[in-house]
Parts: C-alpha cells; sequence; structure tokens
C-alpha cells in the first residue's frame, strides 16, 4: 500500500489522533455489538491508519539517522 492511496482525512492526523482512532476502532471490533454491514469499511480504515503510522515512524526514523 503507497501513501498516495491513504485518503487525505488520515494523512493529516498526527501520531496521537492516529493511535487513539486505531484504538477505538480496535474496541469496536473486539465488541460483541458489531455492525457487520460497516465491518470492512472500518478494517480497511484501521489498515490505513496503521500504514500512516508506520510512514510517520519512518519519516522520524530518518530525521534522527540524518541528525
Amino acid at each position: 500500500m503507497k501513501i498516495e492511496n491513504i485518503p487525505a482525512d488520515i494523512k493529516c492526523k498526527s501520531l496521537k489522533e492516529a493511535k487513539d482512532e486505531i484504538n477505538q476502532i480496535l474496541l469496536q471490533l473486539e465488541s460483541k455489538n458489531l455492525d457487520f454491514s460497516a465491518i470492512e469499511n472500518t478494517y480497511k480504515r484501521l489498515i490505513y491508519l496503521n500504514k500512516h503510522v508506520e510512514n510517520l515512524f519512518k519519516i522520524k526514523s530518518k530525521k534522527l539517522v540524518n541528525s
């Protein structure tokens, strides 16, 4: 998954915002009151958020190496 595929509303999130949304989605997926029609979209959003966090860590680690 390329960074270009990540939705704009996710790309603009800070690490904390992304982490908070990931935690919220995980709680939702773990609950027994699941809306099965929305699970696929929710899971895709989780994957996009995870990729965004991964990209943020790559950027920060490059900055640390180059400093």
